[in-house]
């Protein structure tokens, strides 16, 4: 399972999972869903719902993703295959994103330091 941690202006907002090719999860933490100030990190994931589920990558993270040239050169310097839209999201979204939210990759329980 892939994971990356989801932050909204640098405050943990929850964690996002890849369980196999059609299974897809956002959970909110807890800290983040119960604190009435902070929103929702996106109209199509509300804090209603602690748990997200989709058959692919939801489509707000997938905006967060490079297209055309810049997304092949990524590609190809980080050697991911062009079709895998998680790994290159956490391996790409953990800073200077555009808006508040960044992705950072969790591996062994632990968030990516870089």
């Amino acid at each position: 399972m892939q994971r990356g941690a989801v932050y909204y202006n640098e405050m943990l907002a929850g964690i996002l999972e890849k369980h196999g090719p059609e299974d897809y999860r956002f959970i909110y933490d807890d800290n983040y869903k119960g604190n009435s100030t902070m929103p929702s990190i996106s109209v199509t994931l509300p804090k209603l719902e602690k748990v997200h589920r989709s058959r692919q990558l939801f489509s707000f993270f997938a905006g967060l993703l490079s297209e055309g040239i810049n997304k092949s050169i990524q590609c190809r310097l980080m050697r991911i295959d062009e079709e895998d839209d998680f790994t290159r999201l956490l391996k790409t979204a953990g800073e200077d994103t555009i808006g508040a939210i960044t992705v950072k990759e969790i591996t062994d329980n632990k968030e990516t330091k870089e």
